[in-house]
């Protein structure tokens, strides 16, 4: 049987830029006129909060957030260059990039022959625009892969080629980070889109709250796939994979909770709690309770990327996997998002 490794990183947007600009999302949300007073001014924020947010606004307690997770980053990359696999397989979500209206599958086997892409403006490499990224393609197990999963019950959608946008930044990021050191990333890629933001991919366009007009039930889009349906995917991925002929690294790529999706905190901070739930469970290899775990609750929490990881869980379910040999929780009150870390070697 072919080996895998199994790893779960963040591609969290602010990482790009400079440590000054990383509470950007939360400074977008205080400007909701509809936040309860109490909450307009740190004064009225817990604790925790106002100790990140310190009296420079966030800019000292970034570099630590920075290092956090470009350290768990750089662990992530160590296991795939000791693995050395012939292709990586990547989880990410598609927020309004290619799943646009004309078509919004549950998810999207992207069997491209290689992918072309660029960085974003002001990163914090100083990289131009102009700076192509090409990384090769594996259509032929792309193929394998939709075609085993149709044949098992999953009704799979694939692609050949983009069709709005060359690749969604789930999988641009995570390949940035984990070459933060710019040491060099030629791993052929299989990216694996699945619609996460379910209720709020069109009707929000994938991106933040619009605080002009409280969206109603007949604004809201159809849902996203259920944890468990994702969950037994990514374990029948898992299977299909350990008896081809491919050594292949399966990465989930995403932030856990989005303060910008969290409703009831009136989108200033990410669910702490219900995170930390989740991670403890998948820490202590308690993988079926993913499965379990609630599509309601998946939205209520603001956890919509989270999904991408119930794929890489249920593979690890079906390979028979014990506790991961690296879990990292890296928790924050104003970057909106906590951030998640997974190695699990074979």
């Amino acid at each position: 049987m072919a080996e895998i490794l199994a790893l779960g990183i963040s591609h969290y947007p602010p990482l790009l830029w400079p440590d000054k600009n990383m509470s950007g999302l939360l400074k977008a949300m205080m400007r909701n006129p509809n936040l309860p007073e109490a909450l307009k001014t740190p004064a009225g924020w817990s604790k925790e909060m106002q100790k990140e947010w310190g009296d420079d606004e966030g800019e000292t307690a970034a570099a630590g957030h920075r290092e956090q997770m470009v350290d768990w980053t750089r662990k992530a990359r160590q296991a795939l260059d000791d693995f050395n696999p012939d292709f990586v397989l990547l989880w990410g979500d598609d927020q309004y990039e290619n799943f646009k209206e004309d078509i919004v599958p549950p998810y999207c086997v992207n069997a491209h022959p290689e992918f072309r892409f660029h960085n974003f403006p002001n990163n914090i490499w100083e990289e131009p625009v102009e700076k192509e990224f090409v990384l090769p393609g594996v259509a032929q197990a792309g193929k394998l892969l939709a075609s085993e999963l149709i044949k098992a019950g999953f009704d799979t959608s694939y692609s050949y080629k983009p069709l709005h946008h060359p690749l969604g930044h789930a999988f641009t990021n995570a390949i940035f980070y984990l070459d933060y050191d710019r040491s060099g990333f030629d791993y052929p890629i299989l990216p694996v889109s699945i619609n996460c933001y379910g209720r709020h991919v069109i009707s929000q366009k994938g991106g933040l709250p619009s605080f002009e007009k409280e969206l109603t039930e007949d604004d809201l889009d159809p849902p996203a796939p259920t944890p468990a349906r994702l969950f037994d995917m990514g374990a029948e991925t898992a299977r299909i994979l350990s008896e081809s002929k491919y050594r292949v690294a399966l990465v989930a790529s995403s932030s856990w909770s989005h303060a910008f999706l969290t409703k009831k905190n009136h989108y200033l901070w990410p669910d702490i709690p219900a995170d930390r739930a989740l991670f403890e469970a998948m820490a202590c290899g308690e993988y079926t309770s993913w499965r379990d775990y609630p599509a309601s609750a998946i939205e209520d929490c603001g956890q919509q990327e989270v999904l991408n990881w119930s794929c890489l869980i249920g593979a690890l379910n079906e390979l028979g996997r014990g506790k991961p040999d690296v879990a990292a929780f890296v928790e924050t009150w104003i970057f909106n998002s906590n951030k998640a870390f997974l190695i699990s070697k074979p």
